[in-house]
């Protein structure tokens, strides 16, 4: 005869909104970075000198629609 077995519920834990902060925060840091070497380190406003980081991120540039020729 087969028993019925009883599972735990899982609820949900609120997370406080000063945790996150921190996070978003580095997060969106992190995508603005990201977006200058795919963008915008070139020319005028790089950082690095020579075309290394212009190769390396080459082809994100293309897909997202930034122009580099």
């Amino acid at each position: 005869m087969a028993e019925a077995v009883v599972r735990p519920v899982f609820e949900p834990v609120a997370i406080p909104l000063r945790e996150l902060v921190p996070w978003i925060v580095f997060g969106g840091l992190m995508f603005l970075l990201m977006i200058y070497f795919v963008g915008a380190e070139q020319g005028a406003t790089s950082i690095f000198s020579g075309m290394y980081v212009h190769e390396f991120v080459h082809d994100g540039r293309h897909l997202l629609g930034f122009p580099c020729h």
